[in-house]
Order: structure tokens, then sequence, then C-alpha cells
């Protein structure tokens, strides 16, 4: 991932440039918000902004609002006024970064802004499958339509066929376009010329420009509405884009992987997605199995997991239990690999002793059953009997957020719906006074989702 730091490289705004570039981050500098929106203009490839209080955040914020560069911001200052930081709060910034620096908050901040591990885990034969199937696709340039449940590992598969293709010397991009507001989506994929918008003050690059010679993947390309999927199609047919306001188009090289969890034949008799771009997308389908499809990933991916997230907080590595195996391997997984993941995280920071055993080991309500739908005449339903729908709705997105710790992209991908989808019924629970979980310690939001 990429990382614009916002002052100077002195003291403790170095000491956290070194901590992320210890975490594999690859860094730029800039000296203040003017000279950081200039190469934030040429290059869409920067993931995060760090800013010191120093300088002025909310502006920053406001900047990027106006020119339309969905960047998330993390403000950071040395034992800073209170007041200052909740006023960068405020004005937009995603978190407040106290320095000096703790290892495993700037650890938490980079994990949050790249999403999730790239490693390839399969042994399933199953999974294993799908993954030659990959591979024997990667090299072409053909476009290629990931499909599977949430939470199952596409953009995983994804850069896994970037790293095999010839093309693995470029960039690799990826837009969420379900993270994305509406109002924001068109500039962050085709960038904009000066004055195409209020606010519009210089030429922006968008995603196609910056994944140039690579990989664009476009990832819940569902979620992208039908004016914009026209443009995307141009886009992919003539291999060109238009910018906002541009009058001659760009030539672009840029080979385009897409992700999706919905049934797009279903989206387009509906007539939510177009035909002519599901056939462009559709040159080769890769389907990736539901973890319960492929149980024989669930340990290497757990034991994966769990050194993962001890070095990531600064434990020690401690083995799951055969008791504590057991216990994932029977489970129904409706989360899928997000729902495990979450799952041994919890794990690690719980489990006391020299491996992680049964007791610390949390699963969502169902167990097995959890796979497939409870009968009409389940217990569990027929105790829902005499509730208003939105009651039980409103209960289960905050026991689901409860249980993935405040997550919200976690949440989401569990409860089957848009990231977009679940802030609004958030801010609406929360206007009503209901509480809400906070979110994880150390981020405020998922830095992958801006606000709508």
């Amino acid at each position: 991932m990429r990382v614009l730091i916002i002052g100077s490289l002195a003291a403790e705004l170095g000491q956290a440039a070194r901590m992320a570039m210890a975490r594999g981050a690859k860094l730029d500098q800039a000296d203040d918000v003017e000279a950081a929106l200039a190469k934030l203009r040429v290059d869409a490839r920067f993931d995060l902004v760090l800013c010191d209080l120093a300088h002025d955040v909310g502006g920053l914020v406001a900047a990027l609002a106006a020119e339309r560069m969905a960047v998330p911001v993390v403000a950071c200052g040395v034992n800073p006024d209170p007041e200052a930081a909740v006023r960068a709060i405020r004005a937009g910034a995603r978190e407040f970064l106290p320095l000096p620096p703790d290892p495993d908050l700037i650890a938490a901040i980079l994990q949050a802004a790249s999403g999730e591990s790239h490693a390839v885990v399969a042994r399933d034969p199953v999974m294993l499958a799908a993954l030659r199937r990959a591979e024997q696709v990667a090299a072409a340039e053909a476009s290629v339509l990931i499909t599977g449940e949430s939470g199952t590992g596409k953009e995983v598969l994804a850069r896994h066929i970037h790293r095999r293709s010839r093309r693995a010397g470029g960039p690799f991009v990826a837009l969420n376009c379900a993270a994305i507001p509406e109002n924001l989506l068109e500039s962050e994929l085709f960038g904009h010329e000066k004055g195409a918008f209020s606010g519009a003050l210089a030429r922006r690059v968008g995603k196609f420009e910056a994944a140039d010679g690579g990989t664009l993947l476009l990832d819940e390309v569902s979620e992208m509405e039908v004016r914009l999927q026209a443009k995307l199609l141009r886009a992919l047919q003539e291999r060109e884009i238009d910018r906002v306001g541009g009058s001659a188009p760009v030539r672009v090289n840029v080979r385009i992987l897409a992700t999706s969890n919905r049934d797009l034949p279903a989206e387009v008799t509906r007539g939510t997605f177009r035909e002519d771009l599901y056939f462009r997308l559709n040159v080769v389908s890769l389907r990736i199995p539901a973890l319960r499809e492929r149980p024989g990933d669930i340990v290497p991916l757990a034991e994966h997991f769990a050194r993962r997230y001890a070095e990531v907080n600064g434990l020690p590595p401690r083995p799951l239990t055969a008791g504590a195996l057991r216990l994932l391997t029977a489970h129904g997984w409706r989360g899928n690999v997000r729902e495990l993941e979450n799952t041994i995280h919890r794990a690690v920071l719980l489990a006391g002793g020299d491996t992680i055993d049964v007791d610390a080991i949390e699963l969502a309500p169902g167990g097995p059953a959890a796979a497939r739908p409870a009968g009409p005449s389940g217990e569990g339903v027929a105790g829902l009997v005499g509730r208003r729908m939105d009651d039980v709705e409103r209960d289960l997105i905050l026991e689901t957020l409860t249980h993935t710790l405040g997550n919200r992209t976690h949440a989401a991908t569990i409860l089957g719906i848009s990231i977009r989808a679940l802030r609004n019924k958030l801010r609406d629970y929360a206007a009503r006074g209901i509480p809400v979980p906070p979110p994880p310690a150390g981020i405020a939001v998922p830095l992958t989702a801006l606000t709508a």
C-alpha cells in the first residue's frame, strides 16, 4: 500500500514513517497541504494520508471532497490539544494517531487501509481447482469476473492473478465500487479536468490512468449505478477514457478484473446491471467456493491467521489446540473467510496460556446450522413472532456489529449488505438515540469506506 505523509519526517512523525515502512508500506512525503494535493492529483494509487495537526487537516479533507478524491485521512500530532484532535475528526479525518506512535496502532491503521492479507491459503481440493483455473488464465489479457459470497477472498484471488500475469511488474489498483459514494465514483475511476466542476482546481488522474500498464480491480462492480456502467463499458471497448470535463479521450492499457457477490444474470434481468457490460467483463468466469464448501481450508487458514495476528499484536505465536480446531471445523461460517479471520483475531487476543483453546473461540450463533436457513418451525424463528420487522432487523444488525467488535466492513459482509447500507442504518439508529457498538480501538471507521 502507498501512504502520503504531510509534514516533516523529523522526530516522531519520522518514527511513524519508519514503522509504516517496516509493515510494508511505500511512503511519499509532502511539506504542506498544497504539495500533498498536487501529488494526489497526479497519482491515484495512494491508499492513505497521514497529516500532522500542525497543518490544516480540515482544509485538506474539504479540498479532497471538493476535488472528488476519495483518500482517507488520519490526523496525527505530539501531545496535542484534545480539542484540536476532535476538530480534525469532526472535519472528516478518519482517525487520530497520537505521537510518538504505537507500533500496534500503526499496524491496525495500515491493516484497515489495505483491507486484508493478500496471501493465498488453499489446501482443499475444491479451492485448489479454482486456483488452478485462475493460474491457467492469469497470463492472458482477457477480463476476468470473480464471483462468490462475501468474505470468500475475491480480492485475494485477483491479486494472485495479477502476480502471475505478464503485467506483474505494473501497478495493481483496486477500487471498491460499494465503498465510494456515487458522486465521487466517476472521478475516482476516470479522473477530471481543471474546472470540470466546482472545486476542480487542477487536473486529477483517476484509477484507470493510475493502473496503466497493469491491472485494475473493480471490486463489487454490481454496486455501480447504470449511468456509470455505460461509461465503463465504453472504456473497456475502446481502451480509452474520458476524464470528467475532458475534451479529448485518453488512451489506457489496463487489464480489468471485476468481482461481485451478487447473481449478475439476475441483476441483468432486473435491469440494474447492463447485459453488454456483463458479457464484456465475463470473458472468463471464476467462482470462489464458500468456506463451508472447502472444509479442508479451515484449519490452514485458522493457523495462518493465528500466526499473523500474533505478530500484528506483538504476541508470541501460539498453536490452536485440537479441541479448538474441531470446533472451528464444525462451524457453518456464514461470513466465510472473513468471519474465520475475525474469530481467530479475537481468539488471539482473548487466549490465555501457551495455546489457543476452545474457551477463546467465540462463534456466531447457529454452529453447523449457520450454513443453512432455519426451517419455518424452528425455535429461533418462532420466538420472533409478534415482533415488528424493523425491530428484528435492528437487533440483527447490532448483534452482528457486536460480534465483529464494531468492524463495519465485516458486519456488512456477514449481513450480506453493502457498507453504504449499513452506515445509513447506523446513522438512523444513532439519530433515534439507539446505542451503536463503537468501532474497533484505533480505527474510527473502516478506512476503505467513505461516508456518503
